[in-house]
């Protein structure tokens, strides 16, 4: 039976300013300069401390190219998320700030001391988001021919992760001594070297910023690999997971859980937080018609706008490129047709399976159907199957419904919001949603600190583990 997480569920906002679904920054009124970002993260800020979430994430991408104007967007150009989260510090009371460093290129000292330093300067509210990397190009940027493989990139973060908490733990409890009548500042028998020499990472320490508030502010690590798993496992707190489908999700969590186990930690100490992408208003058509539109504005091929021409254009966003997906034969007639087109009945009676999902996805996401009065046309056919997104669509009830199905069945801990667009879909979840959120008890975790938030227990000591270690 799956062990199925009860009370408020942990709920942070992953920050995307240009939004997360490729056409987003075209709605209208939708933040699309990130010249300016600075505006957007105070108010995304605000409306998430008021609505008492648990954290802001920000995730990280070490290169850019035109091919992400289609593909992602809000990797073209944004803010480093340690300044991010240094800049929020000072203007938020409340919530946790979680920065993504990719461990392959960072330096461990420099972060642990960004991360110890932030973890003082907010009383407690730091995270970290370690990752490995998956872009060739992020190799170029850091003076490497090539991107290291998987093997040898989580030898590096297995150690970078080591590196980190002993140099955390570099100041004991009762190092500062402070003795002004004696001349004693330090008590120096209580200042540790933190030394490690692995065959990827090696730091000699001690860290020069005071022992953070949470000692270890805590790890969030996501991947999919099986060295993935068992980093999360055996040293994130927060284990992020992609996954569509409860009962697959629910599945992946046992498993975490159980390599937690394994590993000697109390399970109940790893999270598993799950991405979310509610689409809200205060009715479900009106959410609907949002998705409508955003499926709309996704920029086609349709043989006159020029798209097709641009540099990392997608090739999969024709007419034909679907048909072949539908399994519609090269000689029927439907190949001349425009992808403003609606689509025939009788056409869509004979779509292969993935084209049948597609077509129902949209049926329940924008509200159009093949017949009535706002029939599906080939334009939203393509842009749901080209940019997929696992929308939740709808009023309070819907989105609750969403977060309390998923937290009893046991496929979650938490979830991460995403919005479609900044900063109105923000706004809505929050002013919308949050409130029905929180009627049921889904949201409204306490804790001074992060790790109190995450209900997560006391850190497990990485100088005590060394000592003990075999060997040493």
């Amino acid at each position: 039976m799956t062990d199925a997480a009860t009370g408020p569920l942990i709920v942070g906002a992953m920050v995307r300013t240009l939004g997360a679904y490729p056409s987003g920054w075209r709605q209208p009124g939708a933040h699309a300069d990130p010249r300016t970002d600075a505006a957007v993260l105070r108010r995304v800020a605000g409306l998430a401390e008021d609505a008492d979430l648990d954290y802001l994430f920000f995730g990280d991408w070490l290169a850019t190219g035109p091919d992400l104007e289609f593909r992602d967007p809000y990797l073209l150009a944004r803010i480093d998320p340690v300044s991010a989260v240094l800049f929020l510090a000072g203007i938020t009371e409340r919530i946790g700030l979680i920065a993504t460093v990719n461990s392959t290129y960072a330096d461990p000292y420099a972060t642990a001391r960004a991360t110890a330093s932030l973890d003082l300067l907010t009383g407690g509210r730091a995270g970290v988001n370690l990752v490995t990397g998956a872009e060739p190009r992020a190799a170029a940027n850091h003076g490497r021919d090539a991107h290291a493989d998987n093997e040898a990139r989580y030898d590096r973060a297995e150690e970078f992760v080591r590196a980190l908490r002993l140099l955390w733990e570099s100041w004991d409890d009762g190092a500062w001594v402070a003795d002004a009548d004696a001349g004693v500042l330090i008590d120096a028998d209580r200042l540790r070297t933190a030394a490690l020499r692995g065959t990827q990472v090696r730091v000699e320490g001690p860290l020069n910023v005071a022992r953070p508030p949470q000692t270890h502010p805590p790890i969030v690590h996501a991947g999919t690999s099986p060295r993935s798993r068992a980093l999360a496992a055996t040293e994130a707190d927060l284990a992020l997971i992609a996954a569509g489908d409860p009962a697959v999700a629910a599945a992946t969590r046992t498993e975490l859980r159980a390599l937690a186990a394994a590993s000697g930690r109390d399970p109940e100490d790893l999270k598993v937080i799950v991405p979310v992408l509610p689409v809200v208003a205060e009715t479900d058509a009106a959410a609907r018609a949002i998705v409508d539109r955003l499926l709309l504005l996704v920029p086609l091929d349709d043989g006159a706008s020029g798209h097709a021409g641009r540099p990392g254009f997608p090739a999969n966003r024709t007419l034909a490129s679907f048909l072949d997906v539908a399994g519609i034969a090269p000689d029927d007639l439907v190949r001349a047709a425009s992808i403003d087109d609606v689509v025939p009945a009788l056409t869509a009676a004979g779509f292969a399976e993935a084209a049948t999902r597609t077509l129902d996805v949209v049926r329940v996401r924008s509200g159009r159907d093949l017949d009535g009065e706002h029939p599906i046309t080939w334009r939203h056919l393509i842009a749901a199957h080209a940019v997929p997104a696992n929308f939740v669509v709808g009023g309070p009830a819907v989105i609750a419904d969403h977060f309390e199905s998923w937290r009893d069945a046991g496929a979650a801990d938490g979830f991460n919001v995403l919005s479609a667009f900044q900063p109105a879909q923000f706004e809505a979840f929050t002013a919308i949603a949050v409130p029905e959120l929180r009627r049921r008890g889904l949201i409204g975790r306490q804790g001074a600190t992060l790790r109190e938030r995450l209900s997560l227990g006391a850190p497990r000591l990485a100088h005590v583990e060394a000592v003990a270690a075999p060997g040493r």
